[in-house]
């Protein structure tokens, strides 16, 4: 990857990431519990939140992951629905990003000045990036967001079942991208790329 390249690639990562974390932390106080608050992650300061691995993740293969905000249920009325709220938070924010992203290159001219053109770019990874975070964080395996819908879909009966489901699901998951790193075989990619692409033509334009 080019360093004009990595350049561009960098705000938009940031903003999508810290945003990310920022909304579960944002939620998770809105319906009473203050973990993410004490804990001092309610902050734009991108230190707060990245996790190393997954921002590496991230600019290499346009998925990844920032430090997971804690969130404590015990605080919640409806423990099953506010953490699917919590879960929810953050891959909505990313969506409103992409879209944001995605009317602003609309509103750009096609042709101009190299600064028109970098710019142009930035937001154009801003949308891809932020379709990715939403794509990647919505797959239904812990720890992503998108196993917070199948835990609230979980009867209580079940939850040790669950437990264990998320144990392997994780090691899988984990197991698959490094795979993909190894072998520059984006397996997950593959799987994202079509949502991300119909966000990039709905938002953007680009493509269709």
């Amino acid at each position: 990857m080019e360093l004009l390249q990595i350049l561009m690639i960098v705000p938009a990562a940031l903003v999508g990431l810290v945003l990310h974390e920022l909304a579960h932390g944002a939620v998770a106080l809105a319906l009473g519990d203050p973990t993410a608050r004490d804990q001092g992650r309610l902050t734009l300061n991108p230190l707060r939140h990245l996790d190393l691995m997954g921002t590496i993740f991230l600019l290499v293969l346009h998925f990844g992951w920032a430090k997971p905000v804690q969130v404590n249920p015990g605080y919640f009325a409806k423990p099953k629905r506010d953490m699917l709220l919590v879960a929810l938070a953050g891959p909505a924010t990313n969506l409103v990003l992409a879209a944001i992203a995605g009317i602003l290159v609309r509103l750009l001219p096609s042709e101009g000045g190299v600064v028109l053109v970098i710019g142009r770019q930035m937001l154009l990874y801003g949308v891809v990036i932020n379709a990715a975070l939403a794509v990647f964080n919505m797959l239904p395996i812990p720890p992503l967001d998108g196993s917070r819908l199948v835990h609230a879909l979980v009867p209580y009966r079940h939850e040790l079942t669950w437990r264990k489901v998320e144990m392997w699901a994780t090691r899988g998951l984990f197991a698959l991208m490094l795979l993909g790193a190894v072998t520059s075989t984006p397996i997950i990619g593959r799987v994202m790329n079509p949502a991300i692409g119909f966000f990039l033509r709905t938002f953007a334009g680009v493509g269709s």
